[in-house]
């Protein structure tokens, strides 16, 4: 793998959960050329592979790409050849058996020369940007596979923020994108969740989504956009690989099989598209 190359002033565009969906990765180089962002200021929050059908096939079109990518749990997983995923699901949940097979599956079909390169991938990454001191991390800096979501408590990301050093946190792991101003004592701190491409953020459509960060002055607007790609030929592609499952109905259906990981309100969206305001980040200077 290429040294990380820090991104440049440009806009940055942050993604999460490729998920082994080949289409959603292909559709997304395609937007990120179409508005001018080059592979350096595209970064992913890992979770290359998960439920889809394409590993192998998902992970070279990330390194032809050269887009900077961080090692999620799944990767974590495979670089160590785990027993599971390591997603942080609760033994015998729904989210827990399902994963057995995608897992054991994407475990079967890549070689050790991908394995190897995914080792070589961070946990995490601190850089200056336009300002800002910005961690890039999958789950939290705590964990890698921990699960913070719009609805959980303020008080626990403002620890996550205060102990990474970040004025911007750049986040993935859960699924949904959100963005979530917290004040402090030096200011505002922000922590941005770009959602996944891979898999539909459960809210009835097939969309994925990715999040968009654009200088304007000395602030940074932060945009979230839907990535709408084939979901119906990537779905075939799993009904044909045998992973005729839950997951294959969700990328056409938009909705999950499994809410365990979801905090109330966010099982209550359930079905409901999402509509992420954009958010103005203001750099907090000495």
């Amino acid at each position: 793998m290429s040294p990380f190359k820090l991104p440049g002033p440009g806009p940055l565009l942050v993604f999460g959960g490729p998920y082994s969906n080949l289409e959603a990765t292909r559709t997304l180089q395609a937007r990120a050329e179409a508005l001018g962002v080059p592979p350096e200021n595209c970064l992913c929050t890992g979770d290359l592979i998960a439920y889809c059908a394409r590993p192998a096939e998902t992970l070279d079109a990330i390194q032809a790409w050269g887009c900077t990518s961080i090692m999620g749990n799944c990767e974590e997983s495979l670089v160590q050849q785990a027993a599971d995923c390591g997603c942080g699901f609760e033994a015998g949940s729904a989210c827990d058996a399902l994963s057995q097979g995608w897992f054991r599956f994407a475990r079967a079909r890549i070689n050790e020369q991908q394995r190897a390169w995914m080792a070589t991938l961070p946990q995490q990454l601190q850089f200056r940007w336009h300002q800002f001191t910005v961690t890039l991390v999958h789950g939290a800096p705590s964990r890698i596979n921990r699960f913070l979501f719009a609805s959980s408590e303020t008080a626990e990301k403002q620890k996550e923020l205060e102990s990474s050093g970040a004025q911007l946190l750049l986040a993935g792991h859960c699924g949904l994108p959100f963005g979530q101003t917290i004040a402090g004592p030096e200011g505002s701190r922000y922590w941005l969740n770009s959602g996944a491409i891979g898999m539909p953020a459960n809210d009835g459509t097939p969309d994925g989504w990715y999040l968009l960060l654009e200088p304007e002055g000395d602030s940074v607007r932060a945009s979230w956009h839907r990535l709408p790609y084939n979901a119906p030929s990537e779905q075939q592609a799993m009904r044909a690989a045998g992973l005729d499952n839950g997951y294959a109905s969700a990328l056409t259906s938009g909705l999950w099989p499994s809410m365990d990981v979801l905090p109330e309100p966010e099982r209550l969206q359930q079905g409901t598209p999402l509509q992420p305001q954009a958010l103005m980040l203001t750099p907090n200077t000495p």
